[in-house]
């Protein structure tokens, strides 16, 4: 008898697979050997699978991540999980900061928990897209919006990916009073100088519901979503200057605030952005006009795996 659902698979020839990447990766040759666990049962049971090399077992697993999600140990005053009201399914409280789901979902990630190992991981695998949220370039300012001192040097993981050849784009969610005006300028001057191979910079407006405790957070005014596109677009031209494409992209949801129609973008440029809130309006509203499908944009497990739905 072959597998029954509930079955745990142990290992994969040999090897304890900790999440479905490395499931993906061992099971593509053409001998796989597997040992699983049935429910009621004390031994093992061991089966061999021959097949071709790269055709898919047929299984289907349970969670992206078989040992445990790699959750935030930040305290960000704009986080979204802690805007939510009482008594919603469990899944909507947890706070990853998993560079795995980063890959498969677009999940961004401060990299505050991010490592040498995970660096050789994704490096030797080539995990690439990854989504990193910077929020600000200036290390104390980071470090106080994270809540977590490491948030004031983890963006040298970024450094180190961008120098390895893997491809990232960033987030800036902007709080206004706190990252914004200068602080924001900033970030942008220090992305084009310091981290130029970024693929791209989204900047999203912080999102503030009824529920927050938060006094300092509050939503972004119309004057404060002017000024913001204003920059992001005059830095964008910069950027094609220097770089010879855009870097920076202003959200859709900036555009709403301000009363201003969303730009159109072409789907190379908005492929891995379209979860982030940027080029979603315009792609939408083209579609409907033209009566063509969005599904260009791809979204499915390891169809699109970088524009999978986000966990939850």
């Amino acid at each position: 008898m072959g597998l029954l659902v509930g079955d745990t698979i142990t290992s994969i020839n040999g090897v304890p697979p900790t999440d479905v990447i490395e499931y993906q990766r061992l099971t593509d040759g053409d001998n796989v050997v597997l040992l699983v666990q049935r429910e009621g049962e004390e031994i093992l049971r061991r089966l061999t699978v021959i097949k071709d090399a790269g055709q898919p077992l047929g299984i289907t697993v349970e969670s992206a991540v078989f040992d445990r999600i790699r959750t935030c140990d930040n305290h960000c005053s704009f986080c979204f999980i802690y805007q939510l009201p009482k008594g919603m399914r469990r899944s909507l409280y947890i706070k990853d900061d998993d560079y795995r789901l980063s890959f498969l979902y677009g999940n961004y990630t401060t990299m505050t928990r991010f490592t040498e190992f995970d660096l050789e991981r994704v490096v030797d695998e080539g995990l690439s897209p990854l989504y990193v949220s910077i929020h600000t370039t200036n290390p104390e300012l980071r470090a106080d919006m994270l809540r977590n001192p490491r948030g004031a040097t983890s963006l040298r993981w970024l450094g180190a990916l961008l120098d390895l050849g893997i491809a990232v784009h960033g987030q800036v969610v902007l709080c206004p009073d706190v990252n914004d005006g200068e602080h924001l300028e900033e970030t942008l001057a220090d992305v084009l100088t310091k981290y130029a191979n970024l693929r791209t910079l989204s900047v999203v407006p912080v999102g503030v519901s009824i529920f927050t405790t938060e006094e300092s957070m509050r939503p972004m005014t119309r004057d404060e979503a002017l000024r913001t596109i204003k920059t992001v677009e005059r830095w964008a031209n910069v950027a094609i200057a220097v770089v010879g494409r855009p870097l920076f992209y202003a959200s859709d949801e900036l555009y709403l605030i301000a009363g201003l129609s969303t730009p159109s973008v072409n789907d190379e440029d908005i492929v891995d952005l379209i979860e982030n809130g940027v080029g979603l309006s315009a792609t939408f509203t083209d579609s409907f006009a033209n009566r063509t499908p969005m599904n260009s944009l791809g979204t499915g497990f390891f169809q699109s795996v970088d524009g999978a739905p986000a966990l939850g």
